[in-house]
């Protein structure tokens, strides 16, 4: 098992988890949230979205993965009703539609409206 660091993602270290580990071939994540490079939460859900499918394509691509390679996704949304607008995104990323679940949560910090993670294999 084989533990990928925030330093080698690029980003600022979490105490409490790691982004990744690799394990027999697979990559497992951490859920990846839509917070803009400059820190900020944007307010509109598809901008959250595509921000945080594209932090998940670096922990992946760090992990010598890509989202291609993704069998799994587990996606959680705040609002039922945002589903239309993220599954629209999220259909520009994951064009071989990879198995997934979708779950409605309150977040802990209530500007979030999305957040994914993944199963995917590496090489």
């Amino acid at each position: 098992m084989q533990k990928v660091t925030w330093e080698e993602v690029g980003a600022a270290p979490n105490a409490i988890l790691s982004p990744a580990y690799k394990s027999n071939g697979h990559v497992f994540t951490s859920g990846s949230v839509g917070f803009a490079p400059d820190g900020t939460v944007p307010e509109d859900v598809t901008v959250q979205t595509k921000y945080a499918i594209e932090a998940l394509e670096k922990v992946l691509k760090t992990s010598g993965s890509s989202l291609d390679k993704v069998l799994k996704v587990l996606l959680f949304i705040a609002d039922p009703l945002d589903a239309p607008a993220v599954n629209a995104v999220y259909k520009e990323y994951f064009k071989h539609q990879p198995a997934r679940s979708c779950v409605v949560v309150q977040f802990p910090d209530a500007r979030l409206k999305v957040e994914l993670e993944c199963v995917a294999v590496y090489e």
